[in-house]
């Protein structure tokens, strides 16, 4: 900003020592002096309401409010952001964006998302939430307006996350339209739909979980099950390790047709699946006989 103030519109050398002076150089000086104290006044409240300081000027209370302000050119160093602790919750967790960019939660029941404050539509706003699930009955329900990106999240159906075990998840969120289409990251669990480490115990007349990639099963007398469409790429385990009876797999979208039943009638039995253009293929098999 250009100042006003005008040292040089005051005489220093006025009044002259020894020799009468006129009033009317003291009035100058003086009507000068003043205006120049105003400006500095309305300069100095102009740089105290808009400045960003390092501490709180004295009986005042810090507040760098940018308001959204363009910060440009800029070398970043030492960094930190506002990590947001939600504690332990089940329901429905507000994310409020303009509170900061990092939020962490545990699980003590199914957990809804629900996002607010995101900057203005034309910029992005990123946020990420670190989820310690502590029981696999434990639910994540997206809202929405998280659309890009689902197809990649393990465990997803219709923006419910199902998790395959406990443990701590996180997931980054991202938007340039203050909220209206929100795009999902999963920040530490691969893209592809495979997780290996995952199994179920799959038990009698229930679905086979697509939040992991295998389902074992012994049966005590015979069984049925099912398994829903998947995701493209995604792969699926089945495998018998004990047999007293039958288990009958019913599977939607299966590529060899008929009435898409997979039968498992001997300890040992196993077949790969792989979801590949909207239908389940069978890609390796080991006893097992398809209908």
């Amino acid at each position: 900003m250009s100042s006003n103030i005008n040292p040089n519109n005051i005489d220093g050398a006025y009044p002259v020592a020894g020799q009468d002076n006129n009033s009317q150089g003291f009035r100058d000086n003086f009507t000068n002096t003043k205006t120049n104290f105003e400006y500095a006044a309305e300069e100095i409240t102009d740089l105290q309401n808009k400045a960003v300081l390092k501490a709180a000027l004295t009986g005042s209370t810090l507040n760098n409010d940018m308001a959204a302000s363009l910060l440009s050119n800029a070398q970043l160093q030492d960094m930190s952001e506002t990590v947001v602790a939600l504690g332990t919750i089940s329901g429905t967790a507000t994310i409020d964006y303009s509170a900061g960019p990092y939020y962490t939660l545990t699980t003590s029941g199914s957990v809804s998302l629900s996002f607010t404050n995101f900057s203005v539509a034309g910029t992005v706003s990123r946020v990420r939430i670190q989820i310690s699930v502590s029981n696999i009955a434990h639910t994540l329900t997206l809202p929405a307006a998280v659309s890009v990106g689902t197809s990649n999240i393990q465990g997803i159906s219709s923006n419910v996350i199902t998790f395959g075990k406990t443990g701590t998840y996180e997931f980054e969120f991202e938007t340039n339209d203050a909220g209206t289409t929100i795009t999902i990251i999963d920040q530490n669990r691969n893209l592809d739909p495979i997780y290996l480490p995952s199994s179920e115990d799959l038990g009698d007349t229930v679905a086979a979980s697509l939040a992991v990639t295998t389902s074992y099963f012994s049966t005590a007398a015979p069984e049925t099950s099912s398994l829903a469409a998947g995701a493209a790429g995604q792969v699926k385990v089945f495998a018998m390790y004990a047999d007293t009876g039958d288990m009958v797999i019913t599977v939607t979208n299966p590529a060899w047709g008929g009435a898409g039943t997979i039968t498992f009638n001997g300890t040992g039995q196993a077949c790969t699946l792989m979801y590949i253009n909207d239908v389940w293929f069978c890609i390796g098999n080991n006893g097992a006989t398809f209908g």
